[in-house]
């Protein structure tokens, strides 16, 4: 018994030293490679395809701040606000998903991050879990600047795309840099399932989401604001 405690006391000692060294290690090291890129990989070459991987790290100064804004707008308005979980959204997840079909997620940036950095994309309690304290080590670690550096560098954008370089290169021939209000309002649309919606060939339903964006990102610069401050 003592042997079995002792054994589970180091598997826990090693964990902790290595979640939290390798937090540390990506607050300031560029992210190249993501679990689920490794996961869709191997998802084509079981599906006998050719496997798609788009992908170039930059820095936080060489992406638009339209596109930062607008990726805020759609995922995580009180982004500058919280501390990793939304309280707000998470009790109106709550109460919706007693009437809706689908429940819908109330996952936040640093969520979202903590996932595509440590975890995989398939849905349970042990994922959950282990997501809820890697976003505890981000937002003590990391400044939010950094935690948004990394999402943007790392969110899939579309099949075998991941990141803001990868597909305004591929999408719209030009670069994270340059990209405008309305380009970075359609690829944040995308966000909630980028297999299935398009920035480069944007359905009706894309094109209202865009709009819904644009004017949302208003909100997203006031609080811009007195985060600086």
């Amino acid at each position: 018994m003592r042997k079995i405690v002792r054994f589970f006391a180091k598997l826990i000692m090693w964990f902790l030293i290595l979640s939290i060294g390798g937090v540390l290690l990506f607050r300031f090291v560029p992210v190249y490679f993501t679990p689920l890129m490794g996961i869709r990989v191997v998802q084509s070459l079981a599906q006998g395809e050719t496997p798609r991987l788009h992908h170039k790290w930059v820095s936080y100064d060489q992406i638009s701040d339209h596109l930062k804004r607008a990726v805020i707008a759609s995922e995580d308005q009180r982004f500058y606000l919280h501390h990793g979980f939304d309280r707000v959204e998470i009790k109106k997840a709550l109460q919706e998903n007693k009437i809706r079909k689908k429940a819908r997620g109330a996952s936040t940036i640093s969520q979202q991050t903590a996932k595509n950095l440590f975890l995989w994309p398939r849905s349970s309690w042990s994922r959950k879990g282990l997501e809820a304290y890697f976003t505890l080590l981000i937002e003590l670690i990391w400044p939010k600047e950094r935690i948004l550096e990394v999402y943007l560098n790392s969110m899939e954008t579309g099949r075998g795309i991941y990141g803001a370089e990868a597909v305004a290169r591929l999408h719209f021939n030009t670069t994270a840099k340059k990209l405008s209000s309305s380009q970075s309002a359609l690829i944040a649309a995308t966000l909630p399932n980028p297999m299935i919606y398009s920035s480069k060939n944007p359905s009706s339903y894309m094109k209202r989401r865009q709009s819904h964006i644009l004017r949302q990102m208003q909100n997203v610069c006031l609080q811009e604001d007195r985060h600086k401050k």
